[in-house]
């Protein structure tokens, strides 16, 4: 894990702070809102391009854990998203939006980090990438219409566009770079392009949230009581998932590493595509990206002390 993977949160904190400081120049303020989804498809083209979509064929054959692991990602979660938001949210309607997006995207990255320090089967939450990456691109347009249908900001076609824009161009790119750079050059791919991403993606993140916060500071000021609506939601989201995750593991009887696995494929949450897709689709909302800026900042400490507690577990 390099010193980027391992300081995850600071490394977005200090875009965000940065981002604050930066957007009190009109000018960059006016501006930073351009480079926004630029970065963030580099970063999901790195992403892409690293996705090793050929290990699906591993989560195929534990079909218990990818069955499991599916109802409690697309059944479960988004209907306990929904049910934390009408309770804490109503009043807020925009952030119960970034909220549910945020919550209904399994992680397809750094949870895999997590997954390793605690002493889970990586190779398993790997496979996985690709069919959650699949369905939440398919699944999110639905989510939003059923739950916020009626919401005036809520149209189908317009998320469906960003979808294309920010997913499925750098998706395509990538796919094109792996077979430009096939068999024999795949060594060369790995050990230049896959080491860069793999260092550097991070900082793409990072640019793009430091973008964000720089042009929608304004936003952020007059609203400061964002993070404090948000904190109870979101943890109160992930200890009711780690308790049902745990739960379900016992209950299929998987093993210490694959329950460890199946804890973590479904409390890591993708704020980077839902960030990407709320960017294009609300652009006239930026709360709901403000939302999932800050859902991070809450999520990777979360994650960090669950990664500890179940390595603890192990002994």
């Amino acid at each position: 894990m390099n010193a980027f993977e391992k300081y995850q949160s600071l490394v977005i904190m200090a875009a965000v702070i940065i981002g604050l400081m930066i957007g009190g120049f009109p000018v960059i303020q006016v501006y930073a809102g351009f480079f926004i989804v630029p970065f963030l498809m580099i970063m999901l083209y790195g992403l892409f391009v690293m996705m090793p979509f050929d290990s699906i064929v591993l989560s195929f054959r534990k079909t218990r854990f990818l069955w499991t692991s599916l109802f409690i990602n697309f059944v479960w979660t988004p209907l306990v998203a929904y049910g934390i938001g009408m309770l804490f949210l109503a009043d807020h309607p925009v952030l119960w939006i970034g909220f549910v997006m945020l919550m209904v995207t399994p992680c397809t990255d750094w949870y895999l980090l997590f997954t390793e320090m605690a002493k889970g089967n990586t190779a398993l939450s790997t496979s996985l990438l690709p069919v959650n990456l699949v369905l939440q691109v398919i699944l999110l347009p639905v989510y939003l219409y059923l739950f916020f249908g009626t919401y005036e900001s809520v149209v189908p076609m317009d998320i469906l566009g960003s979808i294309l824009i920010v997913l499925v161009v750098p998706m395509i790119l990538a796919s094109i770079t792996k077979l430009l750079l096939a068999d024999k050059r795949r060594a060369a791919l790995e050990k230049k392009v896959f080491s860069f991403f793999g260092r550097f993606n991070i900082i793409f993140l990072g640019l793009a949230v430091m973008a964000m916060f720089a042009s929608e500071r304004e936003a952020l000021i007059d609203n400061p009581g964002v993070v404090l609506l948000l904190l109870l939601p979101v943890l109160l989201f992930f200890l009711i998932t780690f308790l049902i995750s745990s739960l379900a593991g016992r209950m299929m009887k998987f093993n210490h590493s694959d329950s460890v696995s199946l804890i973590m494929t479904t409390m890591a949450r993708n704020s980077p595509i839902a960030l990407a897709i709320a960017v294009t689709a609300f652009s006239g909302e930026p709360l709901i990206a403000l939302a999932l800026v800050i859902g991070p900042l809450i999520e990777l400490p979360v994650l960090a002390l669950t990664s500890q507690v179940l390595r603890l577990g192990e002994r």
